[in-house]
Protein backbone atom coordinates (compact mmCIF):
# COMPACT_ATOMS: atom_id res chain seq x y z
CA UNK A 1 0.00 0.00 0.00
CA UNK A 2 1.50 3.39 -0.93
CA UNK A 3 0.15 6.06 0.89
CA UNK A 4 2.29 8.85 -0.77
CA UNK A 5 5.11 8.90 -3.73
CA UNK A 6 6.69 12.24 -1.85
CA UNK A 7 7.94 10.88 -0.14
CA UNK A 8 7.80 7.48 -1.08
CA UNK A 9 6.12 5.72 1.83
CA UNK A 10 5.45 2.15 1.77
CA UNK A 11 3.50 -0.26 3.81
CA UNK A 12 4.09 -3.88 2.53
CA UNK A 13 1.12 -6.54 3.83
CA UNK A 14 1.74 -10.01 6.22
CA UNK A 15 0.03 -12.02 4.18
CA UNK A 16 -1.20 -13.67 0.89
CA UNK A 17 -1.31 -16.50 -1.10
CA UNK A 18 1.26 -18.88 -2.63
CA UNK A 19 -0.73 -20.32 -5.75
CA UNK A 20 0.46 -23.82 -7.47
CA UNK A 21 -0.39 -25.38 -10.59
CA UNK A 22 -2.44 -28.61 -10.64
CA UNK A 23 -0.12 -30.18 -12.75
CA UNK A 24 3.40 -30.53 -12.36
CA UNK A 25 5.97 -27.86 -14.06
CA UNK A 26 7.96 -28.53 -17.17
CA UNK A 27 9.88 -26.93 -19.53
CA UNK A 28 9.37 -29.12 -22.38
CA UNK A 29 9.17 -27.47 -25.69
CA UNK A 30 5.78 -29.76 -25.98
CA UNK A 31 4.15 -28.23 -22.73
CA UNK A 32 4.82 -24.43 -23.26
CA UNK A 33 1.75 -23.87 -24.61
CA UNK A 34 -0.04 -25.81 -21.83
CA UNK A 35 -1.72 -23.34 -19.97
CA UNK A 36 -2.58 -25.85 -16.93
CA UNK A 37 1.45 -26.16 -15.72
CA UNK A 38 2.19 -22.32 -16.52
CA UNK A 39 -0.34 -20.33 -15.40
CA UNK A 40 -1.94 -20.62 -11.89
CA UNK A 41 -5.45 -18.80 -12.14
CA UNK A 42 -7.81 -19.96 -10.28
CA UNK A 43 -9.79 -19.83 -13.31
CA UNK A 44 -7.94 -21.45 -15.41
CA UNK A 45 -7.16 -24.08 -12.96
CA UNK A 46 -10.82 -25.32 -12.12
CA UNK A 47 -11.43 -25.36 -16.17
CA UNK A 48 -8.87 -28.64 -15.90
CA UNK A 49 -10.45 -32.10 -15.82
CA UNK A 50 -8.24 -33.36 -12.68
CA UNK A 51 -9.19 -30.01 -10.82
CA UNK A 52 -10.55 -30.73 -7.09
CA UNK A 53 -11.28 -27.45 -5.16
CA UNK A 54 -9.12 -28.02 -1.78
CA UNK A 55 -6.45 -29.85 -3.28
CA UNK A 56 -3.84 -27.50 -2.51
CA UNK A 57 -4.12 -25.04 -5.61
CA UNK A 58 -3.33 -22.34 -3.01
CA UNK A 59 -1.64 -21.71 0.66
CA UNK A 60 -1.57 -18.67 2.77
CA UNK A 61 2.00 -16.93 2.36
CA UNK A 62 2.62 -18.05 5.49
CA UNK A 63 2.43 -21.81 4.91
CA UNK A 64 4.04 -21.32 1.86
CA UNK A 65 7.55 -20.04 3.78
CA UNK A 66 7.20 -22.83 6.19
CA UNK A 67 7.12 -25.00 4.31
CA UNK A 68 9.98 -23.89 2.29
CA UNK A 69 12.38 -23.21 5.44
CA UNK A 70 11.90 -26.99 5.93
CA UNK A 71 13.29 -27.95 2.76
CA UNK A 72 16.08 -24.96 2.43
CA UNK A 73 16.43 -23.06 5.63
CA UNK A 74 15.66 -20.44 6.91
CA UNK A 75 18.27 -18.24 6.17
CA UNK A 76 17.82 -18.56 2.12
CA UNK A 77 14.44 -18.37 2.82
CA UNK A 78 14.44 -15.27 4.50
CA UNK A 79 16.79 -14.00 1.91
CA UNK A 80 14.34 -14.67 -0.68
CA UNK A 81 11.34 -13.15 0.89
CA UNK A 82 13.68 -10.06 1.43
CA UNK A 83 14.65 -9.75 -2.22
CA UNK A 84 10.60 -10.08 -3.17
CA UNK A 85 10.24 -7.11 -0.33
CA UNK A 86 13.14 -5.60 -2.26
CA UNK A 87 11.50 -6.18 -5.64
CA UNK A 88 8.47 -4.28 -4.53
CA UNK A 89 10.26 -1.14 -3.47
CA UNK A 90 12.23 -0.99 -6.37
CA UNK A 91 9.18 -1.20 -9.15
CA UNK A 92 7.09 1.85 -6.91
CA UNK A 93 10.54 4.02 -7.24
CA UNK A 94 11.13 3.49 -11.17
CA UNK A 95 7.78 5.21 -11.84
CA UNK A 96 8.01 7.77 -8.81
CA UNK A 97 8.68 10.41 -11.03
CA UNK A 98 5.92 9.89 -13.42
CA UNK A 99 3.03 9.74 -10.97
CA UNK A 100 0.90 12.16 -10.05
CA UNK A 101 1.20 12.86 -6.30
CA UNK A 102 -1.59 13.55 -4.20
CA UNK A 103 -1.40 13.86 -0.57
CA UNK A 104 -5.73 13.05 -0.68
CA UNK A 105 -5.20 9.54 -2.11
CA UNK A 106 -3.60 6.02 -1.87
CA UNK A 107 -3.05 3.00 -4.21
CA UNK A 108 -3.49 -0.76 -2.96
CA UNK A 109 -0.98 -3.01 -5.21
CA UNK A 110 -0.97 -6.25 -5.74
CA UNK A 111 2.21 -8.06 -6.70
CA UNK A 112 2.38 -11.22 -8.75
CA UNK A 113 5.87 -12.98 -8.18
CA UNK A 114 6.84 -16.72 -9.10
CA UNK A 115 10.01 -18.27 -7.12
CA UNK A 116 12.35 -20.17 -8.47
CA UNK A 117 14.06 -23.31 -8.35
CA UNK A 118 17.02 -21.18 -7.05
CA UNK A 119 14.87 -19.40 -4.28
CA UNK A 120 14.99 -16.21 -6.67
CA UNK A 121 11.56 -14.28 -6.93
CA UNK A 122 11.00 -13.23 -10.71
CA UNK A 123 8.25 -10.20 -10.82
CA UNK A 124 5.21 -11.35 -13.06
CA UNK A 125 2.98 -8.32 -12.76
CA UNK A 126 1.62 -5.42 -10.66
CA UNK A 127 -2.23 -4.72 -10.92
CA UNK A 128 -3.40 -1.78 -9.21
CA UNK A 129 -6.74 -2.00 -7.65
CA UNK A 130 -6.50 -6.02 -7.50
CA UNK A 131 -9.70 -8.14 -7.24
CA UNK A 132 -10.91 -8.41 -3.74
CA UNK A 133 -13.49 -10.35 -4.17
CA UNK A 134 -13.83 -13.36 -2.03
CA UNK A 135 -14.49 -17.43 -2.80
CA UNK A 136 -13.15 -19.12 0.16
CA UNK A 137 -13.47 -18.52 4.26
CA UNK A 138 -9.45 -17.89 3.67
CA UNK A 139 -10.12 -15.28 1.21
CA UNK A 140 -12.54 -12.84 3.07
CA UNK A 141 -10.28 -13.51 6.03
CA UNK A 142 -7.65 -11.92 4.07
CA UNK A 143 -9.16 -9.14 2.06
CA UNK A 144 -11.50 -8.29 4.89
CA UNK A 145 -8.70 -8.31 7.72
CA UNK A 146 -5.84 -6.21 4.98
CA UNK A 147 -9.22 -3.68 4.01
CA UNK A 148 -9.85 -3.12 7.81
CA UNK A 149 -6.20 -2.24 7.98
CA UNK A 150 -5.70 -0.02 5.20
CA UNK A 151 -8.83 2.19 6.73
CA UNK A 152 -6.86 2.16 9.50
CA UNK A 153 -3.95 3.21 8.07
CA UNK A 154 -5.87 5.76 6.26
CA UNK A 155 -6.10 7.69 9.51
CA UNK A 156 -9.63 9.05 9.05
CA UNK A 157 -10.44 9.32 12.50
CA UNK A 158 -7.04 11.24 13.40
CA UNK A 159 -5.86 8.36 16.03
CA UNK A 160 -2.54 7.58 14.82
CA UNK A 161 0.77 9.67 15.63
CA UNK A 162 2.41 9.08 12.18
CA UNK A 163 5.44 7.46 13.65
CA UNK A 164 3.82 3.97 13.74
CA UNK A 165 5.93 1.23 11.49
CA UNK A 166 2.87 -1.32 11.76
CA UNK A 167 -0.85 -0.73 11.76
CA UNK A 168 -2.97 -4.16 11.70
CA UNK A 169 -0.77 -6.59 9.22
CA UNK A 170 0.62 -3.56 7.31
CA UNK A 171 4.25 -2.78 8.39
CA UNK A 172 6.39 0.04 6.94
CA UNK A 173 9.12 -0.83 4.76
CA UNK A 174 9.89 2.44 3.13
CA UNK A 175 9.41 6.40 3.73
CA UNK A 176 11.66 8.70 2.04
CA UNK A 177 14.31 5.52 2.13
CA UNK A 178 14.32 1.71 3.72
CA UNK A 179 12.71 1.49 7.13
CA UNK A 180 13.59 -1.43 9.50
CA UNK A 181 12.03 -1.98 12.92
CA UNK A 182 13.90 -3.12 16.01
CA UNK A 183 11.24 -5.71 15.92
CA UNK A 184 12.47 -7.45 12.92
CA UNK A 185 15.26 -9.22 14.91
CA UNK A 186 16.92 -12.22 12.50
CA UNK A 187 13.83 -11.61 10.21
CA UNK A 188 15.08 -9.41 6.89
CA UNK A 189 11.17 -9.27 5.98
CA UNK A 190 7.94 -9.51 8.12
CA UNK A 191 6.73 -11.01 4.53
CA UNK A 192 4.99 -13.88 5.40
CA UNK A 193 5.78 -13.97 8.45
CA UNK A 194 2.76 -14.97 11.60
CA UNK A 195 0.06 -11.89 10.79
CA UNK A 196 -0.44 -10.32 14.48
CA UNK A 197 -3.21 -7.50 13.04
CA UNK A 198 -5.44 -7.79 15.66
CA UNK A 199 -2.92 -7.94 19.20
CA UNK A 200 -1.47 -4.90 17.01
CA UNK A 201 -4.76 -3.06 16.55
CA UNK A 202 -5.60 -3.38 20.18
CA UNK A 203 -2.31 -2.15 21.23
CA UNK A 204 -2.59 0.50 19.11
CA UNK A 205 -6.62 1.72 20.53
CA UNK A 206 -4.78 1.45 23.84
CA UNK A 207 -2.35 4.09 22.92
CA UNK A 208 -5.09 6.31 20.95
CA UNK A 209 -7.02 6.07 24.60
CA UNK A 210 -4.32 7.30 26.07
CA UNK A 211 -2.69 9.53 24.43
CA UNK A 212 -6.46 11.50 24.52
CA UNK A 213 -6.44 10.82 27.83
CA UNK A 214 -2.96 12.61 28.44
CA UNK A 215 -4.24 15.52 26.31
CA UNK A 216 -7.91 15.66 27.83
CA UNK A 217 -6.10 16.12 31.55
CA UNK A 218 -3.50 19.15 29.99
Amino acid sequence: MVTSYNPLTVYLYRSGFGRFSNERFSMRKDEIQNNFIHLTNVAIQKTNPEYQAGTGCKWSLRSLKLYLMSKHGPDAVNESFYEIQQMIIRSLLSVQKVIINDKHSFEVYGYDALIDEDLKPWLIEVNASPSLTADTPADYQLKFGMLDDAMTLLDLEHKLTGKEDQVGGFDLIYQGGPVRSEKQGSHTSFLGCYNNREKQLRKLARSAAAARKDKEGK
